[in-house]
């Protein structure tokens, strides 16, 4: 996992971190270690039903275990900040 956290923060590539609760990838080790690389993070909730989409707290709690604050976390940004950070 380092080396992939190591490319994304090269290449400028969000990491995602999977809200299911079957998943919840990326694990609160490596989310802290791509926080502490600098490496700018996203919260899915790989929703595929509308029920699913509730599942957005399991991924805030994994981004929180990983030392996150909503500054990592691109998906807490305002559209503009966010915009900015994906190069549109």
């Amino acid at each position: 996992m380092p080396a992939v956290i190591k490319a994304a923060r090269d290449h400028g590539v969000l990491l995602e971190i999977n809200a299911q609760p079957d998943r919840l990838d990326l694990n609160d080790l490596h989310i802290h270690m791509a926080r502490e690389a600098g490496v700018k993070l996203v919260v899915s909730t790989d929703a595929h039903r509308i029920q699913e989409l509730d599942c957005i707290r399991f991924g805030v709690d994994q981004a929180r275990r990983g030392w996150c604050e909503a500054k990592d976390v691109a998906n807490t940004h305002h559209l503009a900040s966010f915009q900015k950070l994906i190069g549109k």
